[in-house]
């Protein structure tokens, strides 16, 4: 896979027309994944103002402090043709990307921007109105080219074989957090250049979706969900979860594990063209509701995936937006009972043509070690 067809030279073109077509002057991107996603450059957060302008009607730049300038130019982003304007520590680079952009209406603002640039912003261009830059490039976002979607099977290839690993490292007399050390060590192994999270739940802590982790120490028979992704060096993540059991499962347990197993099989087997996102969510939540476990799916079915673990489209109620080929999202329902345990299981899936692609195969049936 190359920095050409993952990060194209043509989607700078895309991205100035949508602005145009938003009815947008520019786009102002400061490092974060819109950034990255327009232009490739992984440019670290900083104090210090790195911001690509996308006017729609003239030529783009790149604001970049005299120190990142070998950075940016050594990133995808030289192959943009951009100007690469490089500020000294004694310049108002806000000032200078101003002066340069000329009076404007209407500017789309990272959505990431910290609020301290979007304010700096707001000073330089007092009677410019300030969106959401992502009212402008959800649309391409969303479509996955046959290029993010290899980068995307190759981070869920990677995940998948961290959940190959995962039976070996829980065990009764464990603590979560000496589990997710393991496995954020494995991540990392695989490919990944970042961890972004490691999930190990436990007994009662399987009941709280976002739970992290804590010192609590693994008892036989308990189940443990561990959901896990991270960033590969491309840019796009993974993100995968999976239920095991410490031991023989709890009857009850093991009953509602099999009515979610039956639900996220629904729920990826509606995945089609055309097919609304609200429907893909109905499909796991029916079944979960009339096996008596309605109130017990506390949140959506899925989220996109890409540059960002969780982006457009979103998998819920009252989401009617049609699914078309190329989205990429997770399906990932849960059942969750307070004080007692929970369960959740994960696949990232795309949207082709015909149906459905599932980017992540581990078995998805109960793994007892």
């Amino acid at each position: 896979m190359t920095y050409s067809n993952l990060y194209p030279v043509s989607r700078l073109a895309a991205v100035r027309e949508a602005t145009a077509k938003a009815g947008v002057d520019a786009l102002l991107l400061t490092p974060g994944p819109d950034l990255r996603y327009v232009s490739g450059y992984d440019a670290k957060p900083l104090e210090r103002l790195t911001c690509l302008v996308v006017p729609a009607a003239a030529d783009p730049f790149m604001m970049v402090p005299r120190l990142e300038l070998p950075a940016a130019q050594a990133s995808p982003a030289s192959r943009l043709g951009l100007d690469f304007v490089a500020w000294d520590e004694t310049d108002d680079p806000y000032l200078i990307a101003a002066d340069r952009l000329g009076p404007v209406g209407k500017v789309g603002v990272a959505d990431r921007m910290w609020a301290m640039a979007s304010l700096r912003f707001r000073d330089v261009l007092p009677d410019t109105e300030q969106v959401l830059a992502g009212s402008v490039l959800r649309e391409l976002r969303m479509r996955k080219s046959p290029a993010e979607v290899a980068a995307l099977r190759e981070a869920g290839e990677a995940i998948d074989e961290v959940h190959r690993q995962v039976p070996g490292l829980l065990r009764a007399g464990r603590t979560e957090r000496e589990v997710a050390r393991d496995i954020a060590e494995a991540i990392l192994a695989t490919g990944h250049a970042t961890v972004d999270f490691t999930i190990v739940a436990s007994g009662p802590n399987g009941a709280s979706p976002h739970h992290d982790v804590s010192d609590r120490v693994i008892q036989p028979g308990e189940p443990v969900v561990v959901d896990i992704g991270g960033q590969m060096p491309s840019g796009y993540c993974s993100d995968s979860t999976r239920t095991y059991c410490v031991g023989e499962p709890p009857a009850e347990f093991a009953a509602y594990y099999e009515v979610l197993r039956r639900a996220q099989d629904a729920a990826c087997a509606a995945v089609r063209p055309g097919v609304s996102c609200e429907s893909v969510d109905a499909a796991a939540r029916d079944i979960i509701t009339e096996a008596g476990y309605g109130d017990h799916f506390i949140h959506r079915t899925g989220h996109g995936i890409g540059v960002e673990g969780h982006e457009d489209p979103y998998i819920v109620a009252g989401n009617g937006e049609p699914l078309e080929p190329g989205f990429a999202f997770s399906v990932e329902p849960g059942i969750y009972l307070p004080g007692a345990h929970g369960a959740r299981i994960e696949d990232i899936v795309v949207c082709t043509e015909s149906g459905v692609d599932r980017l992540n195969v581990t078995t998805r049936e109960l793994v007892v070690v």
